[in-house]
């Protein structure tokens, strides 16, 4: 884990040696401060020696500016390397997401990536920073403290050998017993945003039936569960300060005791008051240094869980990859189903199909909810990969071919509009980076869009809200058809695409497409029969099987499931 962690360092890498360097340096001179206190106490102010005294203050004058100015260098030095290493953090995982296949998202929900992305990114910023900075103040100040209240007194330094093993045993029984909680937190943050984003999301769904109530109480019930959670585990990390407190103080206690004492005792001899106040503030460095290993541990047992987390996306293979020798051109768009069986979490979702579609020809798909059309379609692009069996394209297997180059001659108009943030002109670029005006006129005059994209005051510079709440159900189809036309693809495919359009509208594209397109194959999938009565041929799906595959004629003689539907919207309709 940490390995791939680090790897996300990358250019970063000098600052984050340079901080800690630095940070050793301002250690180093913060160490040697006291000392050069106790000669001014016991050389100058005791010996009423005023030379001493100027001397060893112009000292402690050069090692206190040099030490803030090394302390000021590893704290840039440590925010760029946290800010980089962040940023790369995030940049890796989002471009992995960019390669995972359907199969692999679903394993992660939206909102969970969204937590890690976001949540748990930050938690490991704050955790670098920690590290390449305080990590190494912290355990470099303690050791150069701890040889320096010994080089002082020897006897008295002991004090320090009693006190950490207890403030050891504090701060990992703290560490072991808060981490499980964080742990499980950030899986609960994964369901908060999941609460919110639906809630946003189906806004208007959530008024028409009046269950905002219903929404606060599942908003509460989750929000409960992480304070809940966060305030068992600050309750247990609240215990850190008065364990710091209480060994600090104790220090300070026998070292004044125990050194008062000494003084006395020895006249002064064995100890002199430099050096008891020097003994003081080593006390104080030493104690101030555990103080900041236990943040640190804190922040520790905070970012694992996060860490976890991140590397989970990380380490996830594609299951969709490229060949070693992958194939670039399509020739052209025959398409060949043998013998596919598909599976989902285990589940068989199609069995043995057998499909042969020619190059340029209108093939409807039709069928029952859950009977696997979407499925069907979703193999040819390769955005799952078949369980057994084998899909072809142009004649070559669809895992023989370079994704980017399939895909590229594969354009999907899903059952989903999706419209992005941005114009029109925009968004229809997705389809063709470099479509000029004329090209996007008539993709959408194809697509029936001309006509209301005309209507906008900004013409095809209108901007799109995200999501496209800003247009009609339809026209947010349409766009999306016109932006799978500007791909010029060998394959096209609607996926329930014209769900929200009217019937004329309907028929308008389909002859749009017959007359345009010839040479594309256009395989339709819809529920209603008007859809696909004209197509060259239908396919029947019925629970994940071809049940049939005929012409519109052929099938209303053979076929009782598309009999069936023909009756109940046609006949149904004439009879009403």
């Amino acid at each position: 884990m940490l390995k791939n962690l680090f790897a996300c360092v990358g250019k970063y890498k000098r600052v984050s040696l340079l901080a800690p360097i630095f940070v050793t340096c301002e250690v180093i001179l913060e160490v040697i401060i006291p000392y050069l206190m106790a000669f001014i106490i016991d050389k100058g102010i005791d010996a009423g020696n005023m030379g001493e005294i100027v001397k060893y203050g112009i000292i402690l004058v050069l090692a206190t500016v040099i030490s803030l100015m090394f302390g000021a260098l590893s704290g840039s030095c440590a925010a760029k390397a946290s800010a980089g290493f962040a940023k790369n953090l995030r940049q890796k995982m989002f471009y992995k997401l960019q390669d995972f296949s359907f199969s692999n998202i679903d394993k992660f929900s939206t909102a969970s990536l969204v937590t890690r992305l976001t949540t748990d990114v930050t938690n490991l910023q704050n955790a670098y920073q920690m590290i390449i900075r305080v990590a190494v103040r912290s355990p470099s100040m303690l050791i150069f403290s701890l040889i320096m209240a010994f080089r002082v007194n020897k006897s008295l330094s002991l004090i320090f050998l009693v006190a950490l093993p207890i403030l050891g045993a504090g701060l990992y029984y703290l560490m072991t017993h808060a981490h499980p909680i964080f742990e499980y937190v950030f899986k609960v943050y994964d369901k908060l945003n999941n609460v919110v984003q639906e809630n946003l999301r189906g806004m208007r769904v959530v008024k028409s039936f009046v269950r905002e109530d219903y929404e606060r109480k599942k908003f509460e019930d989750v929000s409960g569960v992480i304070y809940e959670k966060f305030t068992k585990a600050e309750k247990l990390l609240a215990f850190n300060a008065p364990l710091m407190q209480f060994t600090s103080y104790g220090c300070m206690l026998l070292i004044s005791w125990f050194g008062a004492r000494l003084i006395v005792t020895s006249g002064a001899t064995a100890m002199t008051t430099g050096e008891l106040t020097s003994l003081f503030s080593y006390t104080m460095q030493t104690l101030m240094s555990l103080m900041m290993l236990s943040m640190i541990f804190v922040m520790l047992t905070i970012s694992k869980a996060s860490a976890e987390r991140i590397n989970e996306v990380i380490i996830e293979e594609a299951t969709v990859k490229n060949p070693d020798e992958p194939v670039f051109e399509v020739k052209n768009g025959d398409i060949e189903f043998c013998d596919v069986c598909f599976s989902y979490n285990k589940k068989p979702v199609l069995k043995n199909v057998n499909l042969s579609i020619k190059t340029g020809e209108t093939v409807g798909v039709i069928g029952g909810t859950g009977s696997a059309k979407t499925t069907l379609v979703q193999l040819i692009p390769r955005i799952y990969d078949i369980t057994s069996g084998c899909v072809k394209v142009g004649g070559v297997n669809v895992c023989d071919y370079d994704i980017e180059s399939l895909r590229n001659e594969v354009a999907m108009v899903l059952q989903k509009n999706v419209l992005f943030s941005g114009t029109i002109k925009e968004n229809l670029r997705w389809g063709k980076e470099d479509a000029t005006d004329e090209e996007m006129k008539r993709a959408c005059i194809l697509a029936q869009a001309d006509s209301f994209i005309s209507e906008f005051s900004d013409g095809y510079d209108t901007y799109i809200e995200q999501g496209g709440v800003n247009v009609s159900g339809g026209q947010r189809q349409r766009l999306c058809i016109a932006r799978a036309l500007l791909k010029k693809p060998k394959i096209l495919i609607l996926d329930d695409s014209t769900s929200a359009v009217d019937t004329n509208t309907d028929a308008l594209i389909r002859k749009a497409f017959r007359e345009e397109i010839p040479d594309t194959t256009k395989i339709i999938i819809a529920q209603r029969i008007s859809s696909v009565s004209d197509a060259d041929k239908i396919i029947v799906m019925n629970n994940g099987c071809v049940d049939a595959v005929g012409t519109h004629e052929e099938l209303l003689l053979n076929n009782e499931i598309y009999k069936e539907v023909y009756n109940s919207q046609v006949k149904g309709g004439e009879e009403e």
